[in-house]
């Protein structure tokens, strides 16, 4: 069997994870059965590519590896590719951001096209996926997750209660959220509910020298505003305890590590909290207790920032005395549901999973924490699209995904015996990312996982499995759906459209002494290029 060759622009670290997955991977396709209906195709391959993320410029990097006859369409509802990696990864992690180079080799492929600026729907000036379909033989969607998913709780629409997502989406220059101007100025204390990745992305901008962020691509109106806030206490609280908490180490010593940023220990004890011999845990959370009891390098006592993280804390209302200003935050404190330490049973692998899914129950105590500001972080969901029920198919509202067999072939309940995995496949239809497995994970598992969705749709063109194809009829691609946007007045943006966008951007920051400088709405994206 014969490993991946190394993977465009990922470390060492995450290249050793992917060839474990690959391993595990080829053994249980090695035992896949799954039904042929002609011989393997000796025609052009067309597949379109619903959004040009991670997750879809990955599928479709390795999809090019593995078929040369493939022509690729790539769909994109803003002017702009990349997605996440553009809009979603912090501007002070350049290395992570890298990822989108694999784009740029995707770009330079003779049998691509980049079509942005492209809305899905059925709209006014929009495409419908049945414009798309009929000229495909399969399309991969891998749009993402567009939705941040809501507490539910009273005073939640308070003005001061922001989503992190939508946060983050203004610091990095995302059009939706252009205008959010988050009042960082009215007071010295915010508070951030949710202990991932996100939520640790957003208090380090909130904490970081300002002069730490000017030469990365960070939006100037954000520096501007972050450079007049008031913000000196940052308290992120979650529901679990530290060892259950999504944060990552990594995350975790970026915090620890901020100059003039002190960190405050939970009002808890660390022992009250962990509750095992530290000798006794598995290596990840060991390293983890280590982090989060050694604290930051700057002690209290010199600190002119700090923050604090909360544990075993659920979030019950946003609480306000004239009914419109956020001014605290209630929680319900929460407690273990089993001791930690009775479930230790000497197996690593067995302790680090039941350590990390320990749930926490009410005690029915009720704290309150004061706030001038608080930010939602407690995960995205995707959506449907407009046009899924023309083309069969399905999507889990709950879970914000579209069904699939765990490899991207999307299912279809009406098409076999009943239950999610033994469901028919609709033909022709995949999924890669976050809308294949829900909003987990880093670039380097999202780039696993879309390679596996490309092995799984080579494989099946290969082996002559039914796609979008009817009895074999040759497909047109982006020739065709190029006549059904004319019709729909649809002005799409090219390859080609965007590196003039891009290099506006580069020269904007070169100016400003950093790498870019975004452009940050759609009508002047569209001024440029129409100018």
């Amino acid at each position: 069997m014969r490993l991946l060759s190394r993977a465009p622009y990922i470390c060492n670290a995450c290249q050793r994870t992917l060839d474990v997955s690959v391993k595990r991977r080829a053994a249980f396709h090695g035992f896949q059965r799954h039904s042929s209906t002609a011989a393997p195709r000796d025609r052009p391959f067309h597949l379109a590519v619903i959004g040009s993320g991670p997750a879809g410029y990955y599928t479709a990097y390795r999809l090019m590896k593995k078929l040369p006859n493939i022509w690729v369409t790539m769909f994109e509802q803003l002017p702009v590719p990349y997605g996440l990696v553009r809009f979603g990864v912090a501007p002070d992690h350049p290395d992570v951001k890298k990822s989108a180079e694999t784009l740029e080799d995707v770009g330079k492929w003779p049998q691509f096209d980049f079509a942005g600026n492209v809305q899905i729907g059925n709209g006014p000036r929009e495409l419908p996926l049945t414009s798309i379909a009929p000229h495909y033989d399969a399309m991969l969607f891998a749009y993402g997750a567009s939705k941040d998913r809501r507490l539910n709780i009273p005073g939640e629409d308070l003005k001061g209660v922001i989503s992190a997502r939508a946060f983050v989406g203004w610091y990095n220059g995302l059009p939706e959220y252009a205008d959010l101007n988050p009042d960082l100025q009215a007071g010295d204390t915010a508070v951030i509910i949710g202990q991932g990745n996100v939520a640790l992305d957003v208090a380090r901008f909130l904490l970081s020298p300002v002069d730490m962020l000017k030469e990365t691509d960070v939006s100037e109106h954000a520096l501007e505003a972050l450079s007049k806030s008031r913000i000196r206490d940052v308290k992120v609280v979650g529901r679990r305890g530290p060892l259950q908490a999504p944060y990552t180490i990594k995350e975790l010593r970026e915090l620890m590590n901020l100059p003039g940023v002190g960190f405050a220990p939970p009002p808890e004890t660390w022992d009250e909290l962990i509750q095992v011999e530290r000798k006794k845990l598995p290596r990840q959370l060991k390293r983890i207790a280590e982090v989060l009891e050694r604290g930051s390098k700057t002690p209290m006592q010199d600190a002119a920032k700090a923050w604090q993280l909360g544990y075993l804390r659920s979030p019950v209302e946003f609480l306000s005395s004239n009914g419109q200003h956020l001014e605290a935050v209630g929680f319900e404190q929460t407690e273990y549901a089993s001791s930690i330490s009775n479930l230790i049973a000497g197996d690593p692998q067995k302790d680090l999973n039941t350590i990390r899914n320990l749930k926490a129950t009410s005690t029915g105590k009720r704290t309150m924490a004061h706030a001038d500001l608080a930010f939602r972080s407690v995960g995205y969901l995707s959506e449907p699209l407009p046009g899924f029920d023309q083309l069969g198919i399905p999507f889990d509202e709950t879970l914000g995904i579209i069904p699939n067999d765990m490899y991207g072939r999307v299912m279809s309940p009406g098409r076999g015996p009943a239950g999610p995995l033994t469901a028919g496949h609709v033909p022709g239809m995949y999924c890669s990312g976050w809308v294949k497995r829900g909003p987990t994970g880093v670039i380097a598992s999202t780039m696993d996982d879309a390679f596996n969705t490309a092995d799984i749709i080579a494989r099946d063109w290969e082996n002559g499995v039914t796609f979008n194809d009817g009895q074999g009829e040759r497909k047109e691609g982006f020739k065709a759906v190029e006549r059904e946007m004319k019709e729909k007045d649809v002005r799409p943006v090219s390859w080609s459209e965007w590196q003039k966008l891009d290099a506006e951007e580069r020269r904007r920051g070169k100016e400003k002494g950093k790498q870019r400088e975004k452009i940050r709405s759609v009508e002047e994206m569209m001024k440029i290029l129409d100018s």
